[in-house]
């Protein structure tokens, strides 16, 4: 397991892009990182696109701390080109039939597993399974990183638990986070926001109150004395121009 995992997710569908159905992966996806002590670091909604997935799976690939779930395009018609895409980005290519895949949808489908169904067990090399709790058809993954799962709700979301309880249980890591409300404009904090490193997360979410401005303040990190000492300087701010402020402490 990363010590530091990117979490990224892929949903692949024209018909979520078009309104033709509404996405649920996101929401269950992010609940679940969320409730391990993970956060995503970026979700992409695509169209079956297949330059788009392969320079969205290369984008991703890139990064050495990625974890991906992909969602969609791995059934049998023509156009589910996520295995494809998958092989071409992830093992230079390389295929194979999976035996084990294979067996599952025979078992499931009988003669009807021939002559489209069982090309579902048609995956990139060395890939390791996904149960199907509704059809026996296997998601896969590689690397221990990249996850690729069916379109439907009902699929992919028991392959999302199990793979982040075989791999990825819980972060060992602890955020904390502190946040306070000022009342000022978010202007007034810019030269304050610019001393914060980029390695420790802001965020500045003005609000308009009747005919007051104010602010609301986040910093989080793994640092907890390092979050204190630049949160400091927001405190330090509203000190020495009499602003008014509540501080909250939150700890992720």
């Amino acid at each position: 397991m990363l010590e530091k995992p990117n979490f990224y997710s892929v949903i692949i569908g024209t018909e979520l892009l078009n309104g033709r159905r509404i996405d649920a992966h996101f929401a269950f996806l992010n609940q679940q990182l969320l409730s391990r002590g993970w956060e995503h670091k970026a979700s992409f909604v695509i169209t079956d696109d297949i330059n788009l997935m392969e320079n969205i799976f290369n984008l991703i690939k890139n990064d050495p701390n990625s974890v991906m779930f992909c969602f969609g395009g791995i059934g049998a018609t023509p156009d589910d080109y996520t295995r494809e895409i998958a092989g071409k980005v992830f093992t230079s290519g390389a295929m194979e039939f999976h035996e084990e895949a294979k067996n599952r949808i025979i078992n499931q489908f009988g003669d009807e597993a021939y002559p489209h169904r069982i090309n579902m067990a048609y995956l990139p090399i060395n890939a390791k399974l996904l149960k199907n709790v509704v059809n026996n058809v296997a998601g896969f993954y590689l690397e221990d990183r990249f996850f690729f799962t069916p379109g439907f709700p009902s699929m992919s979301q028991a392959m999302v638990i199990e793979a982040l309880d075989k791999l990825y249980p819980k972060s060992n890591l602890k955020k904390y986070r502190l946040v306070m409300t000022i009342e000022t404009s978010e202007n007034d904090l810019i030269d304050t926001m610019k001393k914060i490193p980029s390695h420790i997360e802001l965020s500045s979410l003005p609000k308009i109150i009747g005919d007051k401005r104010k602010v609301v303040i986040s910093l989080a990190g793994y640092d907890k004395d390092e979050v204190e000492k630049y949160f400091g300087m927001f405190v330090d701010y509203c000190e020495k121009n009499e602003k008014e402020f509540i501080l909250k402490d939150i700890s992720l």
